[in-house]
């Protein structure tokens, strides 16, 4: 097989739990081929560069090989090489030691002590 649909191919590398979510992540702008933003129907081939947002970070996979059946875990180097800068690893450790990763929508406004080891966060990056 030479292409393959990148919502299928997303799934099929288990970069997304289900193919609705990788369709809708292809929606939503969040997945880029070679710095273009794709349809779910857009064709994959070996060699591309494959970029997915999932704030706080953008993970970047070069494809080796293209699958439309779910592969284990195991076999996920044959299919795909993770790429992803160092520096996105980093801000995804900090945002993890900060405790603050994002805020529920709806939840209404920061308590004090929220607020305080917010700034403290902000105060210590600079």
């Amino acid at each position: 097989m030479e292409e393959a649909r990148i919502d299928k191919w997303l799934w099929a590398a288990r970069i997304f739990k289900t193919r609705s979510i990788a369709v809708d992540a292809c929606k939503n702008g969040r997945v880029t081929i070679e710095g273009v933003c794709v349809k779910p129907s857009r064709m994959v081939k070996v060699g591309e560069t494959v970029s997915v947002r999932k704030p706080p970070v953008t993970y970047s996979f070069r494809i080796l090989k293209t699958i439309e059946m779910r592969v284990g875990a195991k076999l996920l180097p044959e299919i795909y090489e993770n790429v992803t800068a160092p520096e996105q690893y980093e801000l995804l450790e900090m945002t993890r030691i900060s405790g603050f990763v994002d805020r529920a929508r709806g939840t209404g406004r920061p308590t004090k002590k929220d607020r305080r080891s917010l700034d403290a966060f902000i105060n210590e990056m600079d």
